[in-house]
């Protein structure tokens, strides 16, 4: 890159991340990371009717749990209120932007006649000051809107870094308002001055914070010309713009626009379901782009291999199987010991686990290694360590299959065996049953099975002995007299 590069991602705290939103989020920062740039936070809070409280705190921990650090922010539009209107007024005092004194009646009327004449419906321009054009005075009633004056003729045009070349004709846009008044009960300078709208604040801000390229979704396409005839107007028709990139939208697995109504969509959901933020990561950053064919890597491969390009044009499938894969490869490559604590607070919530301490973490730990390699996600890991903790109910039909008369004088002689060895251990356990076995004539198969269901809960697990070492002698013993 010939320039210092400066990404941003600007999500409105109007609820979790959405996975779209971390996505973009993710491009920007391996772009940024990958050319040795800066990565900005910018939380467009301007929508105060729609935030929700506690939102930008759970965007930023999604974010840190995502791994995607920031360099600057997070930085607030409504702590910027006093720049807008600045930039408003000399944007007024140049002629690109009028107020706007129509009430939302007079609007509706108007587009209502549009429709009528089978016109597209937009704004007339009637408030829109032009040579020899007499305005009516305006109301003492109404609080006026600020728009800005688009150009009537021309085109916007841009080569967008996902979808090559794009131009838009300036006869498809009317003059989009940038300044409404302060919603009822707004004090400070949102009261004084209004409230900034979209197109405009996130123009002002990618000019004042030097922002070189932009990732979003391609629902922003249709607001990119607005937002290119604004900078050039504030900026200068010769400054440098921002290059945009916009992302196909994700699909869910129905084909239809990923929603919330047809499954999660937040990063929270998908943490708290037990998927590990590389594994994430990883999936969310195929969702749209790719190296070769390379389908598995972590965080220092993306950075070093996401250049920008090899982005694609079609919308991506989320597909909750790919996802399961995925993750379950970044568990089994997980390290033992960091599973153990994530195991052990899954416990926590669920109000199982033993006391909290090295010792209890090393057994979950050996749990970890023992039975990653049969789970997709930590939810799943956990199930097969609450075993440790919790009572198990072996089913009816898991009983009377393996527990018969066959083989109890075994599991009775198991029993006593185990009681008294000198150490407790995946050998000793497996001395043990091989003595069981053979002062009965029975087989491993049938031993085995037996043994899993009473003291697992469950006909297959690993090595039964790996298994049993896992448990407290006692808890051995315990659930073995029951049969």
């Amino acid at each position: 890159m010939t320039k210092n590069v400066r990404t941003r991602i600007a999500p409105s705290p109007t609820g979790f991340l959405h996975l779209g939103t971390a996505r973009t989020a993710l491009y920007s920062w391996a772009f940024a990371r990958h050319h040795g740039g800066r990565f900005v936070l910018r939380i467009e809070d301007t929508d105060v009717e729609r935030e929700t409280e506690g939102a930008v705190e759970q965007i930023v921990a999604s974010m840190r749990w995502l791994g995607l650090d920031y360099d600057e922010g997070p930085i607030y539009q409504m702590q910027r209120l006093a720049r807008y209107h600045e930039v408003v007024e000399q944007m007024i005092a140049a002629g690109t932007a009028y107020r706007c004194w129509c009430t939302p009646a007079e609007l509706d009327a108007m587009r209502e006649a549009q429709r009528t004449r089978g016109q597209k419906t937009r704004y007339d321009g009637r408030w829109r000051p032009a040579p020899g054009k007499l305005l009516p005075a305006p109301p003492a009633d109404v609080r006026p809107v600020v728009r800005f004056a688009n150009p009537p003729t021309g085109a916007v045009s841009w080569n967008d870094l996902v979808k090559g070349p794009i131009s838009i004709s300036n006869e498809e846009i009317d003059d989009l308002i940038i300044l409404r008044p302060a919603p009822a009960g707004a004090s400070g300078d949102a009261a004084a001055f209004g409230i900034p709208t979209y197109n405009f604040a996130v123009v002002v801000d990618d000019m004042d914070m030097r922002i070189t390229h932009v990732y979003r979704g391609d629902e922003h396409i249709n607001n990119t010309p607005w937002q290119i005839n604004i900078f050039r107007v504030i900026a200068g028709e010769g400054a440098e713009l921002p290059q945009y990139g916009h992302c196909p939208i994700i699909l869910g697995d129905d084909g239809l626009k990923l929603s919330k109504r047809r499954g999660a969509v937040s990063v929270t959901a998908y943490q708290e379901a037990g998927y590990l933020p590389e594994a994430m990561l990883n999936y969310l950053a195929r969702l749209g782009w790719s190296h070769g064919d390379d389908e598995l890597f972590g965080r220092e491969q993306l950075v070093r291999w996401f250049d920008g390009s090899h982005l694609a044009k079609s919308p991506a499938q989320w597909d909750p199987a790919k996802l399961a894969w995925v993750n379950a490869h970044h568990l089994r490559q997980a390290d033992d010991g960091r599973l153990a604590r994530l195991v052990q607070e899954e416990l926590d919530r669920r109000g199982l686990g033993g006391a909290p301490g090295a010792d209890e973490l090393e057994r979950l730990s050996r749990a970890a290694a023992l039975f990653k390699d049969r789970c997709s996600t930590l939810v799943e890991l956990a199930d097969w360590a609450s075993i440790l903790f919790a009572d198990v109910r072996p089913a009816e039909a898991d009983l009377a299959t393996f527990v018969n008369d066959a083989v109890r004088p075994a599991l009775r002689t198991l029993r006593d065996r185990l009681a008294e060895l000198p150490t407790w251990d995946k050998s000793t356990i497996a001395a043990a049953m091989k003595e069981s076995l053979a002062a009965h004539q029975v087989k491993m198969p049938q031993l085995a099975p037996a043994v899993r269901v009473i003291v697992c809960g469950r006909a297959q697990t690993p090595s039964i002995d790996a298994v049993l070492a896992l448990f407290p002698r006692e808890t051995v013993l315990s659930r073995l007299r029951s049969a």
